[in-house]
């Protein structure tokens, strides 16, 4: 696999107009500096009123076929890769009955010498250099999380009511039932959902976080250029295509894909998120594949549907245009700090789902003579960035240094035609609508070309 990838990488860079994105060596996270994390905890804490919130890391996973990813929120405010670590700040109060100043703490939990010979030598608080490390300005052991925040909450009894933690976390659960029962309480503090308050932060994307969507970007278009001339031919599998791009994207260093690769050929397009990968692939199909990798944990989301025999029947030409259309109506509509994404409702002038829908509603019958309206099951699009899902509270109304996707559908299972384009945009400082996929083959004409154009390895 690694000599056919590198092959089509040699490929890839004699074509016209196919830039070749190198593979880098392998490396850890490419991360910010200590400096962007901090400024992060700092603006966290402006929200929390004098408050104190308390956030978990991802556990080990139990199982090995799972690879250890980071919570998203937790990575976001320390760059902290490692497991069962714990994070606690505490907003400023200077102007409160009971002063108190910012505070930050990383808590890491004591090292288990017999599982790091099966999972890599791990840093806790007396490891030397682990504050430098780690960016926080103080690590502690994990055993002194609870009673820290006893004491901070017999200090000020106002933080009973002031905690902030992730919701659904059995960790924070566990703390503050403990907490409760050193104060002597009869009732647990009441946890605010942190999540409320990290997510406007991480909707807006740093300049740091922007590059590395972009190299996410560039593997998983590389990736898309690869399935399309090389693998995509009548007989290959939907499981071969995920597993060459799988192999593409860790080549140019990304770490994992950002979503489980749907890769749908025929009936299998229609079905929205579809995952089994298990249909060998026909003549006259078409074959839809929603893949993208992360690179350093931010994610892109990229979908093209081909025809698996390189030529678009009339009408799947027919249906592809219409979805490309609404796509496009989407994009000439944008305006900045106007429009939203993911409204359901689909009636707001402002909806960038709105336009969409109209579009596809107006252009395109199915068999029976009736509007392709019905045939579009989900919303034109999502916020993106460490998650490929970024949280959001929708509709998102779409401002400078966001970055989403638009992905109309129309999936019309008694034809067996399923199309989607997906792109991800980036609302640059100005207000302008970059489309951060735009050199990946796009019109049903670009795609036939290109396709034409590659030339299949031999069974």
């Amino acid at each position: 696999m690694r000599k056919l990838c590198l092959l089509a990488l040699a490929v890839l860079a004699l074509g016209p107009g196919l830039p070749l994105f190198h593979a880098p060596l392998l490396h850890a996270l490419d991360k910010h500096p200590p400096g962007v994390f901090h400024a992060r905890r700092v603006a966290l804490a402006g929200e929390l009123k004098g408050g104190v919130a308390i956030l978990f890391a991802a556990e080990e996973p139990v199982l090995d076929f799972m690879p250890y990813r980071q919570d998203s929120d937790f990575y976001y405010l320390t760059g902290w890769n490692e497991p069962g670590a714990a994070l606690l700040i505490e907003g400023d109060a200077s102007q409160a009955a009971t002063t108190q100043a910012y505070k930050e703490i990383l808590f890491l939990p004591a090292r288990n010498l017999r599982m790091e010979a099966y999972t890599g030598v791990k840093m806790d608080a007396a490891t030397a250099g682990v504050e430098d490390a780690s960016g926080v300005d103080h690590v502690e052991p994990m055993t002194e999380l609870p009673a820290e925040l006893s004491r901070m909450i017999s200090a000020n009894r106002s933080l009973f009511v002031n905690l902030w933690t992730q919701p659904d976390s059995a960790s924070a659960t566990a703390l503050l039932s403990f907490t409760a029962t050193t104060l002597g309480s009869g009732d647990a503090p009441h946890g605010h959902d942190v999540t409320t308050l990290t997510m406007p932060l991480r909707q807006i994307k740093d300049e740091g976080e922007i590059q590395l969507i972009k190299q996410a970007s560039k593997a998983s278009i590389l990736a898309q250029r690869v399935m399309m001339q090389w693998w995509v031919k009548p007989g290959m599998t939907e499981r071969a295509i995920a597993g060459a791009m799988t192999a593409m994207w860790m080549e140019n260093g990304c770490e994992r894909p950002s979503y489980a690769p749907i890769v749908g050929s025929g009936p299998n397009s229609t079905i929205l998120h579809y995952s089994n990968n298990d249909r060998t692939m026909q003549d006259g199909d078409l074959l839809l594949v929603d893949a993208a990798c992360e690179y350093s944990m931010y994610a892109a989301d990229i979908t093209r549907t081909v025809p698996v025999n390189g030529h678009f029947t009339a009408r799947q030409r027919e249906i592809y245009n219409v979805v490309l259309g609404a796509q496009q109506a989407a994009i000439d509509a944008f305006v900045a700090g106007k429009s939203t994404i993911n409204d359901r409702d689909r009636r707001d002038p402002n909806s960038l789902d709105t336009v969409a829908y109209n579009y596809i509603n107006t252009h395109g019958k199915d068999l029976h003579g009736q509007t392709l309206g019905k045939y579009w099951l989900h919303g034109l699009g999502h916020m993106m960035g460490i998650d490929v899902h970024d949280p959001g509270s929708y509709p998102v109304v779409l401002k400078p240094g966001m970055v989403f996707t638009i992905e109309p559908g129309v999936y019309i299972p008694e034809e067996k035609i399923g199309v989607r384009i997906e792109c991800d945009f980036l609302v640059t400082a100005d207000g302008k609508l970059v489309d951060l996929d735009a050199s990946l083959w796009h019109t049903p004409d670009e795609i036939e070309a290109a396709m034409q154009a590659g030339k299949g390895p031999s069974k």
